[in-house]
Order: C-alpha cells, then structure tokens, then sequence
C-alpha cells in the first residue's frame, strides 16, 4: 500500500505504534483471544503490525506469517488493479474510518465476503500512528442475500412467463376457433351438394386438429415435469414414422408454399421406440420449421443411417435462432418473438417436448443456427439397430388392419346430446346399431335393454359417474364381457390407471378420433361370434 501523506517519519510511527500496542498489553492480551472477529493493525505503510487468533482463523495466517506483510494481499487482484488497498488506507486517513464490505482472499486461494472498519490511530499531536481492522466473515449472509435475490428475479420472471403464457394460450386457442365458426356459418348458408363443402369440411377438420393438439401438448408437459410418460416400445422403422410426420405437416407447408424435401435411409431403420412419441417429435420439429420460415422457403429433413445411431437433421431457411436465445431453446415456454404478431409462435412447449421425448429414447437433439435471418437446423441422434429386421407379429397385426368390420351394437353415453347426436350418426353410417344414454343411471337401463357389444362411456356423468357406470355393468354377469371405452376429456396418468382398475378395455380422451374409433370396432367385430 502507499503511504497516505501525513506529517512524522514513517519509521518513527512504526515505532511509535509497536509502543503503543506493548504499552496496551492487558488489551492486547484480550484482542488476540476474540475468534469471531479479525482484528489487527497496521503500520502507516499498510504493513501487518499485530494480529490476533480471529484474523488466523479467517485469513488462515499465522502471525508469523503475515507481520510484515502487505495488507493489500487480503484483498482480491480485481481490487488490487484498481487500488482498493490504497483507496481505503486513504480515506480513514482523511475522515477516521473507512467501511467496505466485499470479497477477500485467504492464504489458501479461497474467496470469502466480509464486513470491515478500518480507522485510523494517532497519537496525542494527530500525527498518524498506523490503522486497525475489524473483519467479519459475511460469506454466508451474502450467499443467501444473493439466493434471495435470485429467487425473487427468477419469480418475477416466472409470474411474467405465466401471464405471457396465458396471453399467448388465449390466442392460441382462439385462433382455431375462428374458422370454424365462420365454416359453420357457411355450411348453413350452402346447398348439401355444393361442390365447396368438401373444402369447408377440411378446414374445420384441420383447426380441430390444431386445438387437440395444443391440448394434448400442455397435458404432455404436466406428465413429463411430474415423470408420468411411460414409452410403449416395440420394434418400429424409422422411415415409416418419419413419412407419418411428414404427412402431418404437409398441408401446411404447402400453404405457405414451402418447398419440403426429405431424403429417408434407402433400407428400413429398426428402433426400439415408441411410434407416436416419435411421431410426435418430428412433427414438432417440422411444424416449428413451417411455423418460423417465411412464405416461399425451404424445409429439409434427412435420415442418415451410421454404425451406432441414426441421425435426422431439420433444416430450414427460415428466420433463425438469435446466439443469446439459442442456449434456451429448449426451455419451457420459450420463444423468440414476443411482439404482439404471434401468429408463428405457439405455446413454446414443442421443443421441450421434443428433447424430453428423444432423451427418454436414449438418444439427443441439438439446435444449430448461425444467427438471425439464416435459417436453423436440429438434429436427432437415436441408438438404432444394425441388421434386426420387422417385429414377429407385424403380419399378424397387419391381418388385424384386413378383418372386416361387421355390425355391432354400441351405447354411446354422455352428458353431451351433441356427441351422442354426432357419433352416434358416425357410427350408424358404419353400420353399426346405436342406442345413446345421457346419465349414468339411464346408461344401466339401456345396457340391460340393449345388451351391447360395446359401450362408449364418457366419465363425468350426472347421476352415476362413468367409472361406477363401468364396476357395475362389470358386476352384471350378463353384462360383464361388454367391451367398454371410456371416451372422456380426462387424460392425465391417474385417469388412466383408474380406468384399467374398473375394467375399462381403453381409453380415449376427446376429441375421439373417428378412424381409432372405427379401427378398435373393427378388432371387436373380428373377435365377436
């Protein structure tokens, strides 16, 4: 440290303050046994004068080590470059004291934070004497300080992203509400055989679609945050579920006028993987690069086959990925643009979906950009097989696909007049024979009337809920070979398990997709005498 500029020689203070502290002995004795705090002096040159058992266990010096010393070597280079030392020796010169609180260094290397008053002694003219130091060690307090404040910060940002996200789910789900209204204002205004009515029918379709998704991707989330997604495996080619995906999304891309291209491996990729799951990957991955790519662009997707694994790469010529967003891609509810144009932006759950998914397959994806403007790339790593072929029973489940469905008699039960109205006319098209109940105790009624071969159920029921519906037709020996399906808007892991435990054969959450509905009569039909 540099010597403040005081009156007296420097070496006569020195001396002066060693006779002080000898002079002082009582006091001395009692400074240097004090543990908690560090306390010692200095001469006027910031040389280590005396140093008590506080100071040892704080600075982890012996006295024998440090008198002498600079007392600058307390503190960190960081403050040493900018004079700190100096600074603070300064000060108490000038006014009596000097108080910082920051981070110092101990012998070993070791950071700690801690509280101090440096004031100077004089002696009875004013000429200055040396300094002395009181230390705290605060290293704890200001850790938690700091976690308090950083859990503060991270709850703000929290309530901003929730009240973000609720903003941006509203719009999301309004969104597809709008052409359906307006298709079904039109379907009312046209003839039955309008040539245009396939066309309406489509776009109602699809938005449908678009909301069952958004409902199915915020069940999603809730299951992977808690740990309740369970893969159901099997031996699967790659190439098939790709060309799934791609299908999925190609309506949108053709009317964004995106050029798709995708180059699948020329020979089947076995995985042991979940289908859907997969599905549901690739599609994301696809959709965001229609979603994020302006009218006209390109999208590519290939399959490239290696010893190990398989990769897949996305690419698009959209609007890229800017670098600081780019490490939190991945994240939940992230998302580039948050102006109010969100028609591209969607809920930022898909890609949190898609790296939980891949990553519970033993595989990872990884997003790549050069910057805003330049388009982006994911890639996907999945552990594949290296010669296995299809599974044993796919010929057998393809026989499944050929058997012909014969009528059945079905009970659709809601509370819904409207989905019993609808699904049942699905269904009677099918050729199947309908009867409908609206309440729990009415659906028993019909059952033992009726004698289905299967009962549609819907669980929240007025009455007699569906899962008591189904313990009691279960109960019925007349009735308890019934196929039940619960039809029902709740989807989570405790619904379903809850459904198995009463007897229902499956469970499908609404919207029902009439092709699935179909497909599972079908196997009952093929089972049925």
């Amino acid at each position: 440290m540099t010597k403040p500029s005081e009156g007296g020689e420097t070496t006569g203070a020195a001396q002066d303050l060693r006779a002080l502290l000898e002079a002082g002995e009582g006091y001395r004795q009692i400074v240097g046994t004090i543990q908690d705090y560090a306390i010692f002096t200095m001469d006027p040159e910031g040389k280590v004068a005396s140093w008590n058992a506080g100071a040892a266990a704080l600075l982890g010096y012996e006295a024998e080590e440090i008198l002498g010393r600079d007392g600058a070597c307390f503190f960190t280079p960081e403050d040493v470059q900018k004079g700190v030392p100096e600074a603070e020796l300064r000060k108490a010169a000038e006014t009596g004291r000097a108080s910082d609180d920051r981070w110092h260094v101990r012998r070993n290397g070791s950071y700690f934070f801690a509280s101090g008053i440096t004031t100077s002694l004089r002696d009875a003219q004013g000429a200055l004497l040396g300094y002395v130091k009181i230390m705290r060690d605060r290293t704890d307090r200001k850790r938690l300080d700091e976690e308090l404040r950083n859990r503060a910060e991270a709850l703000s940002r929290a309530d901003e992203e929730k009240d973000e996200f609720l903003a941006v789910l509203a719009h999301e789900l309004r969104n597809p509400l709008a052409p359906v209204f307006y298709a079904l204002r039109l379907l009312d205004e046209k003839p039955l055989d309008d040539p245009n009515r396939w066309y309406i029918r489509r776009i109602v379709d699809r938005q449908m679609r678009r909301l069952a998704r958004l409902i199915d991707d915020l069940l999603d989330v809730s299951r992977i945050r808690t740990g309740k997604v369970e893969l159901r495996r099997s031996r699967i080619d790659l190439n098939t579920v790709i060309g799934h995906a791609v299908e999925v999304v190609k309506p949108l891309a053709e009317d964004r006028g995106h050029g798709l291209s995708f180059s699948l491996a020329p020979e089947p990729v076995w995985l042991e993987a979940d289908p859907v799951r997969l599905e549901q990957v690739f599609s994301n991955l696809l959709s965001n690069a229609v979603k994020f790519t302006e009218d006209g662009g390109k999208i590519a997707l290939s399959v490239e086959r290696q010893p190990q694994e398989v990769v897949v790469r996305v690419k698009d010529t959209g609007v890229g990925i800017p670098p600081d967003l780019l490490p939190r891609v991945f994240d939940l509810f992230t998302q580039g643009d948050r102006s109010l144009d969100r028609v591209r932006d969607g809920l930022g759950i898909g890609l949190t979906l898609s790296r939980r998914l891949v990553e519970m397959h033993g595989g990872t994806i990884e997003a790549r950009s050069e910057g805003v403007g330049r388009g982006s790339e994911f890639v996907v790593r999945l552990p594949a097989f290296l010669h296995h072929g299809p599974p044993a029973d796919e010929e057998a489940a393809a026989d499944v696909e050929k058997t012909s469905s014969r009528p059945l008699r079905v009970l659709v039960v809601d509370d819904s007049e409207d989905t019993t109205e609808l699904l049942g006319t699905l269904l009677e098209m099918a050729g199947h024979s309908i009867q409908v109940a609206h309440t729990g105790p009415s659906a028993l009624e019909v059952a033992s009337a009726f004698r289905p071969d299967a009962v549609i159920l819907d669980i929240g029921l007025p009455g007699l809920d569906g899962y008591q519906v189904a313990q009691r037709l279960r109960e019925d020996p007349a009735l308890k070979s019934v196929t039940l399906i619960a039809a029902t808007g709740y989807g989570q892991e405790e619904d379903l398990r809850r459904s198995r435990e009463v007897g229902f054969d499956q469970h499908l959450v609404k919207p029902i997709d009439p092709g699935e509905l179909q497909r599972l009569l079908a196997e009952l039909a093929g089972r049925v005498e």
